[in-house]
């Protein structure tokens, strides 16, 4: 159906809020079906809608309708034509004439009619807008729909354009560059290559080990018919180890390519089962190597498997490479607990070697160290380096600010005394081993040899202790200028032989030799040149000159010299002194001329001594004994060697007894420890008894000491028993009210003098007083620590100890002075001059101790005959 709208009903006018709707333009459908729009709507713009109008509220006549020409549109709705509808008092006015009652009811109806029309028209035109908004609305949906898909042609147009172009940029840089595209976008082919490679490089270890294994039965059956033969097992393994053994980073190394093996087959895995670069899975396989949870991130179970093999592989190497570093780290604090680790250390003291003595040694380096604030000392042996520190820490020293530094080595390998810096350490001590003499002496000589052989060069001198005097010429032959020697067992020897002879003497020893209270120094005074020795003597108030050591004679030491002697250039002097910086030349003091005393010396009288024990060097005491002892003295030798065996080592070491001229050897067989052996001696006769430790026992000092310690309570014993409570002492060389006479009263006589290797005991024996005089070990250490200070003082000792020339003696006071005279110091100094002696300390008679280089020389004070002087004299 065709429906032509031409023209629109005008407003009534009785009603002033009415609307005007203006007719729509015409939709015309040309078929029932759905228009076929062309592609592009921006050709024919939308419909526009004209707007509302509102007619005026006037009371004038309305103007004339207006009229729709739109023929050419046609709809589909059952509207009636405007110019069909009955026309309104709008348009037709009626003239003004009376109406007839017809006429008023035609009125009535016609209004009715225009009413009715009216609502049917406003339904209309409602109707109609709304199928007009609903159809523009779905005309511009549907335009917006194509304009988009119009558009999303021409974007994948556009893209597959640009695909082209960068697939023909591709193709010309593979061209230009070669094989690029392979490494970019690898192939199949490649990958599965790269997978084939990984897992061929992971069965080539089983191959081996399984292909070894093989070899290894075959050989093993066959040799046992025929003759043995290694497996190729064996072989490996050894070859392996002595890889691992000779070469120290062998594990390092090892470690190390194993990791890069697994990295490597662990990026050629990932490069065949990921579609990534070589290099991206090189680093990939790494990063599973170093944190096994970066795995989490795969997602093929190609990938999956790979990246957890990878990861098992990583947490091996870092498991081995935690036990390499645990292994190190303990090796190392291993080394500085065993003191492997080299010293960095210039002008120190090494010892080497560990013995009884070594405590005392210390302890003397210690106190020689005191006055420069203290010092190092490095003691190197074969023993653990925590057991040599507890052992120190048990001496329970005082090291005052000396640090003592273990190492543990061998002073015969090179290695070892590098270790410890032996070309920078300004003296070097060898201890003797404990134990047998001859094996002693032989390590030390070879542990001399080890020294000079140190390419270095030695920058201080070699301080040997011997056990065997004969050993002594081999040392010196070998060691050359740098080597000084102590041998111990003849320091000993010598001591209690002086010690014997003049009681008392011990402990001036003591003072002397060790650094506590006074000793030897030797130093250059300029000013002094041209002094005449007697002048000299009186230029030290802290000090007491004893000798010079004369430049002009190659720096020979001359004990006490004569006064005569004039100190020329480079002549340095010798002093008795606290310390090396205590003590300094003064101006010349003004001293009273002192007047000669002439006091005859009594003769030497014959003496008995009795010897207990035996020692291997008690052939060089028989010849001291000899020189010292005056003629008709009687030597007793008490021990368990036979008298013919006896006689037969003392010509095998050297002593023809024919040629003996002071003393006569009476031997005695038996044993000093049991009683009933010691009764048969008549121990009440004797003047001086000397207990040695016996040679015997001599390898353990603990057995050595306590075999000494039972004789001497057994000799006291059998003494106090068969003597009466006091005793008529002989006269002698010393007064009867002397101390030295007392001493002789309270040992009923006898002085016994006990050799004690172990200080310990000799400090036991000493507070008990059993005991006269008590010899140790540790009066070697204090000439060890001597002579290691400053090795001139071993010529010193070395003259002091010998048979002739100028020794310590004890002096009665009557040699030099009246009874209640009253001297200083210095006068007593030149009045022993007259005798040719040098005077370095006394002894009062109610005093424990002897006072060496006593101070306040010019203070004169009142003396007793009773007291006694220390002197340095010629050997009579």
């Amino acid at each position: 159906m065709t429906v032509d709208l031409d023209s629109a009903p005008s407003a009534s006018p009785s009603s002033s809020r009415d609307w005007y709707f203006p007719s729509p333009p015409p939709i015309v459908y040309s078929s029932p079906n759905l228009p076929k729009y062309p592609r592009r709507f921006s050709q024919n713009p939308p419909l526009s809608r004209p707007p509302f109008r509102r007619h005026a509220s006037s009371s004038a006549a309305a103007p004339p309708p207006t009229t729709f020409h739109n023929a050419g549109l046609r709809r589909r709705v059952g509207f009636t034509r405007r110019t069909d509808l009955p026309p309104t008092s709008d348009s037709v006015s009626a003239p003004k004439a009376e109406t007839s009652p017809s006429v008023v009811g035609d009125k009535a109806s016609a209004t009715k009619k225009i009413k009715l029309n009216r609502f049917q028209i406003r339904i209309r035109w409602k109707m109609a807008i709304t199928v007009a908004i609903l159809i523009t609305a779905f005309s511009s949906l549907l335009y917006q729909n194509f304009s988009l898909h119009d558009q999303v042609n021409e974007l994948q147009e556009h893209i597959y354009e640009l695909e082209l172009i960068l697939q023909v940029h591709n193709v010309s840089r593979t061209m230009n560059d070669g094989s690029d595209s392979v490494h970019s976008l690898p192939s199949k082919g490649l990958k599965r290559l790269a997978l084939f490679v990984s897992v061929t490089l992971l069965s080539i270890p089983l191959l081996v080990f399984k292909y070894v294994d093989y070899v290894s039965r075959s050989r093993s059956r066959s040799s046992e018919s025929s003759s043995e033969e290694v497996s190729l097992n064996k072989q490996l393994a050894y070859r392996v180890d002595a890889f691992l053994s000779v070469n120290p980073y062998a594990k390092s190394l090892g470690l190390l390519i194993a990791t890069l093996l697994l990295i490597c087959v662990g990026g050629l895995a990932l490069f065949g089962v990921k579609d990534d670069s070589l290099a991206e899975c090189l680093w990939l396989s790494w990063t599973y190597v170093a944190d096994s949870g970066n795995h989490t991130n795969s997602e093929k179970i190609g990938e999956r498997l790979v990246s957890v093999s990878i990861s098992f592989g990583g947490m091996l190497v870092f498991a081995m490479m935690l036990g390499l570093v645990s292994d190190a780290i303990s090796e190392k604090f291993d080394s500085l607990r065993k003191g492997r680790s080299e010293v960095v250390e210039q002008n120190h003291t090494l010892i080497l070697g560990w013995s009884d003595k070594l405590g005392s040694l210390l302890n003397q380096l210690a106190i020689a160290n005191e006055s420069l604030g203290g010092g190092v000392v490095v003691v190197m042996a074969e023993r653990d380096k925590e057991e040599m520190e507890l052992d120190i820490a048990k001496m329970e020293f005082d090291f005052k600010g000396t640090s003592v530094i273990c190492r543990s080595g061998s002073p015969l390998i090179l290695v070892d005394l590098k270790k410890v810096s032996v070309s920078k350490a300004r003296a070097i001590v060898i201890l003797a081993e404990d134990g047998n003499a001859d094996q002693s002496d032989a390590r030390a000589l070879r542990t001399v040899l080890s020294l000079t052989g140190v390419k270095e060069g030695l920058r201080g001198h070699i301080v040997v202790e011997l056990s065997d005097l004969d050993n002594e010429v081999l040392v010196k032959l070998v060691g050359g200028d740098l080597v000084e020697t102590v041998v111990a067992h003849d320091v000993i020897g010598r001591l209690m032989i002086q010690c014997a002879r003049q009681p008392g003497l011990a402990q001036i020893w003591e003072d002397i030799l060790g650094f506590e209270n006074c000793e030897f120094y030797i130093k250059r005074w300029q000013q002094l040149d041209g002094l005449h020795f007697e002048d000299v003597l009186l230029s030290f108030p802290d000090a007491i000159p004893c000798g010079v050591k004369v430049a002009s004679l190659g720096g020979k030491i001359i004990l006490n010299p004569d006064d005569s002697y004039v100190l020329q250039e480079g002549d340095e002097v010798l002093v008795i002194a606290e310390d090396d910086d205590t003590y300094a030349p003064a101006a010349l003091p003004m001293v009273k001329e002192a007047s000669f005393i002439h006091i005859s010396r009594p003769a030497r009288k014959p003496q008995k001594i009795l010897l207990c024990g035996w020692r291997r060097d008690i052939d060089d005491m028989i010849v001291v004994l000899d020189a010292f002892l005056a003629q008709g003295s009687e030597l007793w030798m008490f021990n368990e060697v036979a008298e013919k065996e006896r006689e037969k080592k003392l010509i095998d070491g050297g002593l023809d007894i024919e040629r003996l001229e002071n003393i006569t050897l009476v031997n005695r067989e038996g044993n000093a420890v049991i009683r009933r052996h010691l009764e048969s001696l008549p121990l009440e006769s004797f003047d001086s008894i000397l207990i040695l430790a016996d040679e015997s026992v001599e390898d353990s000092a603990i057995q050595a000491d306590s075999r000494s310690l039972a004789t001497l309570l057994l000799i006291r014993d059998i003494q106090a028993k068969r003597l009466p409570m006091v005793t008529q002492v002989q006269n002698g060389s010393f007064s009867l009210g002397s101390w030295i006479g007392e001493m002789q009263q309270a040992s009923d006589k006898s002085v016994i003098i006990s050799e004690i290797l172990d200080p310990r005991t000799k400090n036991l024996l000493a507070m008990s007083k059993i005991s006269d005089y008590v010899l140790s070990n540790e009066l070697v250490s204090m000439a060890l620590a001597m002579v290691a200070e400053d090795r001139q003082i071993n010529d010193v000792l070395e003259e002091l100890f010998a048979e002739e020339g100028n020794e310590l003696q004890i002096r009665q006071a009557d040699l030099y002075l009246s009874e209640g005279e009253e001297l200083s110091f210095y006068e007593i100094i030149i009045r022993a001059r007259q005798r040719r002696e040098i005077v370095i300390g006394y002894r009062l008679a109610d005093a424990e101790r002897a006072i060496i280089n006593p101070p306040s020389k010019s203070i004169r004070r009142r003396w007793s005959v009773k007291d006694v002087f220390v002197a340095i004299a010629e050997k009579e």
